[in-house]
């Protein structure tokens, strides 16, 4: 045992359980904190500029890696209220991030002391557990707790808050004899798993919905080894997408009444019985109910038992680990065999992948530019490990309508909380945690949330590339209002009276980039969208600051989306040609 302060004990139980980066904003209460790191070493600050953005660095580099945590760290009051978006992100998206608040002395809790806020209170609703400690001898026990919660079953945030004098106390802590929790994950017995395989020998359609507990669990293997031994489509979730290729010929596409494909809605509707593993049936995915569920069997595994009839009851529902479960059926699919009736099925949703009539056309020449050749030229110029980052918008839609998705933890989105401004940080917080090319994708309202975050990458030589389709629009929502007979508020022009050039696009986001010590290239002619981006990943390379590439759009476009998966309103026109189809879509036609 040595005698220590209780924050110099957290530091050393952050660091046992693998922390060596961080994402904050020092300030008093939390300054004893800073005192620790800088005391122990081994921990790597990013100083933030904003709290939020703070938490959602920490988010996007804990998406990064299995059981990998984000830490941000606030001061007390204002710090740790501008991180409640990043625990609502973050809670959302089943994200473990640790989120780190100073707090005034504890006798002053209840005298409404300066920044003094009941921040355990706040939080509560959006984190798996939020906690403000009292004692300094809890400190170090309160760390190895948060630890063993936020990686153990449904991933998600915690919240510790540390009055200044807990801090500052002296107790005892032997760090030699510390150990984590072992992390808690359900799986499937036998008995359930063969349950499962019955359903599925009784079935004439069968489809996987791969949710993001499969990329969480690390199980994408698994997945696609069920899937090969099965003879089952797979349609993976916004939050599932890279669980399986996109040039896979069981990649049946996404479903949606947003983020899909036409051939994936169409397939989806053909199915009879559905396994979802490790998804939520998030309302974005399903439509409706009464069309979703209309007809057809469901199977759900997932490791958070309550998640299980939260939105529909299923047949039969499994509270397992996605790799767990996946390893079990493997083993059984392994002794089963496949009907030809389901190597028919099959090959119908392959084929409906091919058909180019079901595919959306990408190839505009138009100027101002129009979307749809934005995601073309982006899956062109972009290998198969690029990381794309996004949260909501047409950007986010279009981007999961046209984009290429090849491996798991490539697509990183906020995708049930949407927070915008989650972008930009969340970007720079997966580059610091991913070695490979990293884009974010962003309309520009979304960009502008957080954009001073920028120099954080300029100052931290956080390199990534950042895609900034600008329409001057609130795009979603004024799709949105057109329900309405509406086009209200939502317009972002404006003449700049210090650059005229922009011809009533408002924000000069490249003056601004490049004030905050990046780089940027405006685009405003569809053939020079390739170059561009080549360009931009040649002087990311360079000065090892994030750059953007802003592309001036059409004000106006409508991306295909409807009410229900069985009536998505498709604006523009069906690809006519091969050349105009996804380019995973190509490589299985040209295999073929």
């Amino acid at each position: 045992m040595a005698k220590m302060r209780a924050i110099d004990a957290a530091v050393l139980v952050m660091k046992k359980e693998g922390i060596e980066t961080v994402f904050g904003v020092p300030g008093a209460a939390i300054n004893p904190l800073y005192s620790a790191m800088q005391k122990e070493g081994g921990i790597e600050h990013i100083l933030a500029r904003h709290v939020e953005g703070a938490s959602h660095m920490a988010d996007g580099y804990a998406r990064t890696a299995l059981d990998r945590i984000g830490v941000c760290i606030g001061t007390s009051g204002p710090a740790g209220t501008d991180m409640i978006t990043g625990l609502y992100a973050a809670v959302a998206d089943s994200i473990p991030i640790l989120c780190i608040t100073g707090q005034a002395p504890i006798a002053k809790l209840h005298k409404e002391d300066f920044q003094a806020v009941d921040i355990e209170a706040i939080a509560k609703p959006i984190a798996k557990w939020a906690v403000t400690v009292k004692e300094p001898g809890l400190v170090p026990r309160v760390f190895q707790q948060a630890f063993h919660v936020m990686r153990s079953g449904r991933r998600g945030p915690v919240l510790i808050d540390l009055p200044i004098d807990v801090q500052l106390a002296e107790i005892e802590f032997d760090i030699d004899s510390y150990e984590p929790l072992p992390i808690y994950r359900p799986s499937a017995s036998e008995k359930q798993l063969a349950k499962v395989m019955q359903m599925i020998a009784e079935a004439k359609k069968p489809v996987i919905i791969a949710g993001g507990g499969i990329i969480n669990a690390e199980a994408s293997k698994e997945l696609i080894e069920f899937a090969e031994l099965t003879n089952i489509p797979v349609i993976p979730t916004l939050m599932g997408w890279g669980s399986i290729p996109d040039s896979h010929p069981l990649m049946a596409g996404m479903v949606g009444i947003q983020t899909s494909h036409k051939y994936g809605n169409t397939n989806f509707l053909d199915s009879d019985l559905v396994i979802g593993i490790g998804n939520r049936w998030a309302n974005r995915h399903t439509g409706s109910l009464s069309v979703y569920t209309k007809d057809r069997k469901f199977i759900h595994i997932d490791i958070e038992p309550t998640q299980i009839g939260r939105v529909f009851n299923p047949d039969l529902g499994i509270a397992s680990d996605a790799k767990a479960a996946l390893s079990g059926l493997v083993k059984l699919a392994k002794n089963a065999s496949v009907p030809e009736l389901r190597k028919e099925w099959a090959n119908t949703c392959l084929s409906r992948k091919l058909d180019i009539t079901l595919q959306r056309k990408t190839h505009f020449d138009d100027s101002p530019i129009k979307p749809q050749r934005v995601y073309e030229e982006m899956n062109r110029a972009f290998g198969e490990d690029a990381c794309y980052v996004t949260t909501i918008g047409l950007s986010q839609i279009a981007g999961a309508q046209f984009l290429n998705v090849y491996k798991p933890r490539r697509w990183i989105n906020a995708a049930q909380a949407g927070p915008l401004g989650w972008t930009l940080p969340a970007a720079l917080g997966v580059a610091k945690g991913y070695d490979g090319l990293v884009v974010g994708l962003s309309g520009d309202y979304d960009f502008q949330f957080l954009i001073e975050e920028l120099a954080v990458g300029a100052q931290f030589n956080i390199p990534y590339l950042h895609v900034l389709v600008n329409n001057s629009y609130l795009g979603l929502i004024r799709q949105a209002q057109r329900a309405f007979d509406i086009d209200y508020c939502v317009q972002l022009a404006f003449d700049n009276i210090n650059n005229t050039e922009l011809n009533g696009y408002g924000v000069d986001h490249k003056a601004v980039v490049e004030g905050l010590g990046c780089k940027a290239i405006r685009v405003t002619d569809p053939n020079q969208i390739h170059d561009a981006l080549i360009e931009a990943k040649e002087l990311m390379e360079k000065f090892r600051v994030p750059v953007v590439v802003e592309i001036i759009l059409e004000r106006v476009t409508n991306i295909a989306m409807g009410a229900e998966i069985d009536n998505i309103n498709e604006f523009e026109a069906l690809s006519v040609s091969l050349d105009d189809a996804p380019m995973s879509i190509a490589a299985l036609q040209n295999a073929k």
